[in-house]
């Protein structure tokens, strides 16, 4: 048992109350409205700066400290997700079709607890805390980028600039009392695409005189399937997936368009370039071949979270200080899911890390985006100390 864990435990109800509050009232992302409104209240009851509708929903407070140092990022999500919820809870989504099914509903209060972990710590702070509440990180919701991004445009990375960076994650595929800050990769960076097929519709009884774009559709998600199988190292890694083929409309008709979307994920920037590379070359290709125009847009989404070493080995100082009863796993932990946190990674070193918070004896181990998805709120105090601790060590 120690400080951090104490208080995170006597801070638990209030933790508590306003992650239950913020199931209950889900927000999509860019329109977390009634959350972030919240959380600026919450922040200016400490009498910290804050700032509000940065990158259009997003909060961001800073907290300085009584000695001089360097400045220390911590950044929260906010967003729920369009998935109409089935648990079954007393703190159930009001909001229909709207669900925290990913956990950022904890985030939230998460961080709001650490605001006032390290509130009472000001004393001991070197340097400064930026405390960034951050909308849509779920996906762009109808925008050009998403919340990272946003806050990034609307010069979140500056005044003050930060020199190190924090963030994590509540992860239901491990069970509570699990944590991991492992140094490099540990999401994938996301690309998504979008392929439209221009053919010659007809008659569904003349196929002679059309020119198929869904049979082209199909050629094409076949030999995409070469591309990780074929062009990439068995030691590296990397996905393709085709999620979603649309076209025709009435049984006795050969459209005359077809449309591909899916997503690829990378780590590595070479293999990114080649993925992206064979993936022109083989729908262009097969396209041609089958008689077709191929029209081919790929968006980034966002880059690998990759965490830098050395902060990475301070966060693990602190859980082994902090939480010396869990599972802490410093091996290198990666998942095919993407952050856009990375987007933040990529200009300054930081570390994002998991906390394991599912109870498979309580039914608490649905997967995320599930809707039944809910977790064991014990880990919101261990991950809120975990927080805080590795905030003072990355300070120094």
């Amino acid at each position: 048992m120690n400080e951090f864990l104490d208080q995170a435990k006597e801070l638990f109800p209030y933790t508590q109350a306003l992650r239950r509050d913020f199931h209950i009232h889900p927000e999509l992302g860019f329109r977390e409205f009634r959350t972030s409104g919240i959380v600026a209240k919450e922040l200016e009851a400490l009498g910290l700066e804050v700032t509000k509708g940065v990158g259009k929903t997003g909060v961001v407070a800073l907290l300085e400290g009584a000695q001089p140092g360097p400045t220390l990022l911590l950044r929260f999500d906010m967003d729920a997700l369009p998935i109409t919820e089935d648990t079954g809870a007393e703190y159930a989504s009001q909001n229909a079709g709207v669900m925290h099914a990913c956990g950022h509903d904890g985030h939230t209060a998460i961080g709001l607890t650490v605001a006032k972990m390290l509130d009472a710590r000001r004393g001991e702070l070197k340097g400064a805390v930026k405390f960034i509440f951050q909308p849509s990180e779920e996906g762009l919701n109808g925008e050009e980028v998403g919340g990272a991004q946003m806050m990034m445009r609307d010069g979140v990375l500056e005044n003050p600039k930060p020199d190190f960076a924090l963030a994590l994650h509540l992860w239901n595929d491990k069970p509570l009392g699990w944590v991991s800050a492992a140094a490099g990769p540990i999401m994938a960076g996301a690309e998504m695409f979008t392929v439209k097929l221009t053919g010659k519709g007809g008659h569904g009884a003349a196929p002679h005189e059309t020119v198929d774009p869904i049979v082209a559709a199909a050629q094409i998600v076949s030999a995409l399937q070469s591309i990780v199988a074929r062009n990439v190292s068995p030691l590296a890694t990397a996905v393709v997936s085709v999620t979603a083929v649309r076209s025709g409309e009435a049984f006795n008709v050969i459209p005359q368009e077809a449309e591909m979307r899916g997503t690829i994920r990378t780590f590595d920037a070479k293999v990114r370039e080649r993925v992206l590379r064979r993936f022109r070359e083989i729908v262009e290709g097969v396209a041609q071949s089958l008689g077709c125009a191929a029209q081919i847009e790929v968006k980034r989404v966002t880059p690998a979270t990759v965490n830098d070493a050395d902060v990475a080995a301070k966060v693990q100082q602190a859980a082994r200080r902090v939480l010396p009863e869990s599972e802490i796993s410093d091996a290198p932990f990666v998942t095919m899911g993407s952050e856009d946190m990375g987007f933040m990674l990529e200009q300054i070193p930081g570390c994002y890390f998991l906390v394991g918070s599912a109870n498979r004896e309580r039914g608490l181990d649905y997967g995320h985006h599930h809707p039944k998805f809910d977790f064991d709120e014990e880990a919101l105090a261990r991950a809120a100390a975990w927080m805080a601790a590795a905030a003072l060590k990355t300070l120094g």
